[in-house]
């Protein structure tokens, strides 16, 4: 993350009125254009120099990333295309580990919220929340914080076996991520080295190690495993 100073002076709304000298790189990663286009908006009314990329898919975020490499904060929505659950925040805070990562999701259920912030979210935004709101969220974790709707109780903890899970899918490398995502939608080795410009040797060893990390025994199983933290937007493995 880069350590640029905040500069300025609180305005009558509690906004910080940052210096035109401050520039900062954000990246908006959301398939709905006109999401984008009022989040571009809300951005640059308080960062006036912001420079602000757009990633419409998954895939178009980590060719941005790795493209510009130094950027202050990415916007992810959970559900975009190339996503599967939380498996395009876990890719980020794995590759890209010096990039806050702040959710922005429409759904706000309190149990979705705490995983994001178990698996390193910075922080996490609700699609409802009002402008003002917005925007002191985003310079909170600008300056470093986090930050979570405050009227959400997330003090409810998960059991001990989600917690274990959290914490196994936490140790999977950038490209295990990546290749698990893959098993959810019933691609064979074969298929998967393809997309990965690997050779299938090398998908079985990361297949080999996720299946070690995860503590089960087949791929089936990993992404069952991998389903359980969040209901309906892991996929069950295909047929």
């Amino acid at each position: 993350m880069n350590q640029r100073a905040i500069t300025g002076i609180e305005t009558g709304e509690g906004l910080l009125a940052v210096d035109a000298s401050t520039h900062y790189r954000f990246v908006v990663a959301d398939d709905h254009p006109l999401f984008r286009g009022a989040l571009k908006e809300s951005i640059h009314n308080l960062f006036k120099s912001a420079e602000i990329f757009e990633a419409g898919g998954f895939d178009d975020l980590q060719t941005l990333l790795e493209r510009e490499g130094d950027v202050d904060l990415v916007l992810l929505d959970l559900t975009m295309p190339g996503v599967r659950g939380f498996s395009g925040l876990l890719y980020l805070r794995a590759q890209f580990p010096g990039v806050p990562v702040v959710v922005v999701s429409a759904n706000e259920e309190p149990g979705v919220i705490r995983r994001c912030m178990e698996f390193g979210a910075s922080g996490f935004l609700p699609k409802t929340l009002g402008v003002e709101t917005m925007r002191t969220a985003i310079r909170s974790v600008l300056e470093g914080g986090v930050w979570t709707p405050p009227d959400v109780d997330l003090s409810g903890g998960a059991d001990e076996a989600t917690r274990d899970l959290v914490n196994r899918l936490s140790t999977l490398t950038p490209q295990q991520v990546r290749v698990l995502m893959m098993l959810s939608e019933g691609l064979l080795n074969k298929q998967i080295a393809f997309e990965l410009k690997v050779s299938e040797a090398t998908v079985k060893a990361h297949v080999s190690a996720i299946l070690q990390k995860l503590g089960v025994e087949s791929r089936t199983q990993a992404v069952i495993a991998a389903s359980k933290i969040e209901t309906g937007q892991w996929p069950r493995p295909a047929n």
